[in-house]
């Protein structure tokens, strides 16, 4: 197999992108709910958390694909279990991407 050969499969792709929507819905939710911004962190303070937390929604995407795709077998409890150990991944992976997003400014 060639290294430059490597693809990713839709169902790759597809979790990756609902990953990384899910976390942009939520972050834009919080940040048009959040209020008046403290003056101190700047006038472009949103751009980080707007970068930041999609790109972890999205690498929480992927990391929950490739947990049921090698932990999920053909027993129901094995596809539970690693249905379950993928979402709980998933959402540490959206709540580090927030901290780190929000970082300096709502989470000081």
């Amino acid at each position: 197999m060639n290294a430059t050969s490597h693809t990713l499969s839709s169902t790759l792709k597809r979790r990756i992108l609902i990953g990384g929507g899910i976390a942009t819905a939520l972050i834009l939710f919080f940040l048009i709910t959040a209020g008046e911004p403290n003056p101190e962190w700047g006038k472009f303070w949103r751009i980080k958390p707007l970068i930041i937390v999609p790109l972890a929604g999205a690498f929480g995407g992927g990391l929950f694909h490739y947990i049921n795709q090698f932990m999920g077998g053909k027993k129901i409890g094995t596809r539970i279990a690693a249905f379950l150990i993928g979402a709980i991944a998933f959402i540490i992976a959206l709540w580090m991407g927030t901290v780190l997003g929000l970082n300096g400014t709502y989470w000081n």
